[in-house]
């Protein structure tokens, strides 16, 4: 069950970075910053007297707004530049997000309270944290509500059309510009949701979104870069990994986990499980 909530929390991650591959063919490596700015914005918003719900609301709009402006103010200037200068851009962009909190919030470990009491549960004979059910729950509810954000609404079928061939889109009138802005920020969104998720679960500090970022990659790539099937698969599988290797093996190498899969993963499958296998026609 450990393994099944965090990988929930991969699987949002995971989802972001499909999100603005989707609609730009990029990779937003900013995307950990994401995850670790909701979850801090949370926490100093608590520890500063909020109410816990209004604080969650705050961080994630918070985070929207920067991923969204993150999208217009660097992104999109370079639009035109190589895909190369556009990953540097977002790796920048996450030192940057990460520094600010560093300088603002500090370098500490921070706590947030969960969405219930704290009292384990007895699911079976074993015991289960409340929040592990929140993760598991909310993260369902949003990957439903973006199957169907992404099937009956116009603005995400727009997304849909970018991804298939963004040529195409322009010329039948879709602002696929508008489209990377708001990938971007949807992006933003879920990783702060997983981010305020899990931290009443492992604390959260400047540093946390780094490794989940990273993990979140892993859990895409493994899925199938640009498959959201494979997005929650990857992330869920991932998280199982991890829990089993510091179950049966050690604590010690569950993060090495996502590292060796990843090289597994581009010597045997470099599609993903759910990847699109393209092939050049002569």
């Amino acid at each position: 069950m450990a393994g099944l909530t965090v990988g929930a929390t991969y699987a949002l991650a995971a989802l972001g970075y499909t999100l603005v591959y989707n609609a730009s063919g990029m990779i937003n490596f900013a995307q950990g910053e994401f995850i670790m700015l909701g979850a801090m914005t949370a926490s100093a918003l608590v520890a500063a007297g909020f109410p816990l719900l209004s604080s969650l609301a705050i961080a994630i709009a918070f985070t929207t707004l920067v991923g969204f402006a993150m999208a217009k103010f660097a992104v999109e200037p370079a639009r035109t530049t190589s895909m190369t200068s556009l990953i540097i851009i977002t790796l920048g962009a996450g030192q940057v997000i990460r520094g600010a909190v560093e300088i603002g919030l500090g370098k500490g470990n921070h706590a947030l309270p969960g969405l219930s009491d704290d009292r384990p549960l007895n699911v079976l004979g074993a015991a289960l944290a409340p929040q592990a059910l929140w993760i598991m729950g909310i993260s369902l509810v949003i990957v439903i509500a973006l199957f169907w954000y992404f099937n009956a609404t116009m603005h995400g079928k727009a997304l849909v059309a970018t991804s298939h061939n963004p040529l195409a889109a322009q010329l039948v009138g879709i602002n696929t510009m508008g489209v990377l802005t708001l990938s971007f920020a949807l992006s933003a969104a879920l990783g702060a949701i997983g981010g305020v998720l899990l931290a009443p679960l492992t604390f959260t500090s400047y540093s946390a979104g780094t490794m989940l970022g990273l993990k979140g990659f892993v859990a895409a790539a493994f899925g199938g870069l640009g498959s959201s099937v494979g997005a929650v698969v990857g992330g869920l599988a991932l998280g199982v990994i991890e829990a089993m290797t510091a179950a049966y093996i050690s604590a010690a190498y569950k993060d090495a986990v996502a590292f060796v899969l990843i090289i597994l993963l581009f010597l045997l499958a470099p599609h993903g499980l759910f990847g699109a296998k393209t092939s050049d026609r002569v």
